[in-house]
């Protein structure tokens, strides 16, 4: 993304409300950036509130906590209730209403499951206009959830991966006001001085719960061939987010974690690649009766291979309406827009 606004852009930057974004140097106070209307403005932190501006919107104003650099784990057992989505896209307002609908949340969006665990598979990031608002209500929530005795675990998914190492091919264009304004390029927006950047770089890429692996992609056959454990592929991914494609390219086995058939871009369930028996391997092989993904859109949530494979990608980013998945006591259901639940089917 170019960091200076088009004609277009700057026409309408007095409309745009944006942030905050907050920097935390080392060793520096804490500092938060909003967009007001087209006007930068910034606030030194005196404590973890980051108070919103006046005339700044509706912009979230969120409670910082001290978690955002720990690295959970990754393989949970006894865990009665799962909740799952996917494939937000920036699309705040949708996310919401089906978070609230769901009885994920509560009317003032805070926590509402309990002991529960919510899985997002990743791709928070790109296409959508509000993508700063879904990722500080995930932030929120994920330590609400905590707080609760339950979980949220926040996946990467390949948009993650592509914004976080400056591939802004799918940035919203009403981020080039908050770049310009700022003077960062939109993923240094996200970087590891910045405390979203600091939570995002601590979070899994693979989780297995109960019986069931969840990831943004999908877990191909040549996973096979390697040596990679949940918890080795999870610690790769973390020490090489940063790292430059080009370097990544010339390792075989980050360049399959990162691009190719590797679990954040595989695609390979939903186009007939793979026989019952080889899914079934998969399966075993992680010691799972199920795998959950997004990254491939369907219109609902969506089981394959006699529900072994479950697509959660509901479409989300058209801004329209979604989906997300239930597990209760073993029990896969559709979470439906309206609030209601409905069995879930394979094709």
């Amino acid at each position: 993304m170019s960091s200076i606004l088009t004609a277009s852009s700057l026409a309408g930057q007095h409309d745009v409300t944006d942030g905050p974004y907050v920097f935390s140097p080392q060793g520096q106070p804490a500092r938060a950036s909003w967009v007001c209307h087209g006007e930068h403005l910034q606030r030194t932190l005196d404590a973890n509130y980051v108070m919103r501006p006046d005339n700044c919107g509706n912009l979230p104003q969120p409670s910082l906590h001290q978690l955002k650099n720990q690295v959970d784990a990754d393989s949970f057992q006894d865990v009665e209730t799962i909740v799952a989505l996917s494939d937000v896209h920036g699309q705040y307002d949708v996310l919401l209403h089906l978070l609230r609908n769901q009885g994920v949340v509560d009317q003032h969006n805070n926590w509402a499951l309990g002991k529960a665990h919510l899985v997002i598979t990743g791709d928070m990031f790109d296409r959508g206009p509000q993508v700063n608002e879904v990722l500080w209500l995930v932030y929120q929530l994920d330590k609400q959830a905590r707080d609760a005795g339950g979980q949220l675990h926040l996946l990467m998914g390949n948009h993650e991966q592509m914004v976080l190492k400056g591939d802004l091919r799918y940035v919203n264009p009403r981020y080039q006001v908050a770049e310009t304004l700022i003077g960062r390029n939109y993923d240094a927006l996200y970087g590891t001085d910045t405390e979203l950047g600091q939570w995002l770089r601590s979070k899994h890429t693979l989780v297995k719960i109960n019986d069931i692996l969840f990831m943004h992609g999908g877990i191909s056959p040549e996973w096979l061939q390697t040596d990679l454990t949940i918890s080795s592929a999870n610690a790769l991914y973390r020490e090489h987010i940063d790292t430059p494609k080009e370097q990544i390219k010339q390792s075989e086995l980050l360049n399959f974690l990162f691009y190719k058939n590797g679990p954040t871009w595989y695609r390979g369930y939903f186009k007939d690649e793979l026989s019952d028996g080889q899914i079934d391997k998969l399966l075993a092989h992680f010691g799972v009766s199920h795998i959950v993904v997004g990254h491939t859109s369907q219109d609902r949530v969506l089981g394959l291979y006699d529900n072994k494979i479950v697509a959660i990608d509901s479409s989300i980013k058209n801004g329209q309406s979604g989906e997300l998945l239930w597990i209760e006591q073993g029990k896969l259901s559709r979470g439906l827009y309206d609030g209601g639940k409905a069995e879930l089917t394979s094709d």
